[in-house]
């Protein structure tokens, strides 16, 4: 008598409804996703004739408002703490661009005593921002 017996074991995962379950991840994630705008000092913005477009990832702002108050990256500070927390920042991604957002009647003195201040870190990438609605299709 033969008693052996004829069974073959198989794995198999079932693939067919992958493509679903990813497509409900992507989705969820797109809707519950919240992207959060840098909220800096409130500044009126000089207006410019001509803007050029940034890579959002490379800038770091700095804020300056009519009482000379600084924000640099949703951040107050004070003029002589600008040259370290740029330096850090210039460390962590040299190709940084630092832009100005300060207000139209912003004592210039401020101005230069930060961009004396930047120049110690060597953050010679620097702009001015100018004023978003002057560019409707200028993206900062």
């Amino acid at each position: 008598m033969d008693f052996n017996r004829n069974t073959k074991k198989e794995t198999f995962i079932p693939t067919s409804s992958m493509g679903d379950i990813a497509f409900l991840l992507l989705i969820f994630f797109m809707v519950t996703t919240i992207f959060r705008e840098e909220n800096g000092l409130p500044v009126e913005l000089p207006r410019a004739e001509a803007g050029e477009e940034v890579n959002r990832e490379l800038v770091s702002n700095i804020y300056i408002n009519r009482q000379g108050q600084i924000s640099i990256d949703d951040r107050l500070v004070q003029v002589k703490f600008v040259s370290d927390l740029i330096g850090q920042k210039i460390q962590d991604n040299p190709q940084l661009v630092v832009a100005f957002k300060t207000d139209t009647y912003t004592d210039y003195g401020v101005v230069s005593d930060v961009m004396e201040e930047l120049k110690e870190v060597n953050a010679v990438r620097v702009f001015f921002n100018n004023d978003v609605e002057s560019h409707p299709g200028a993206k900062y």
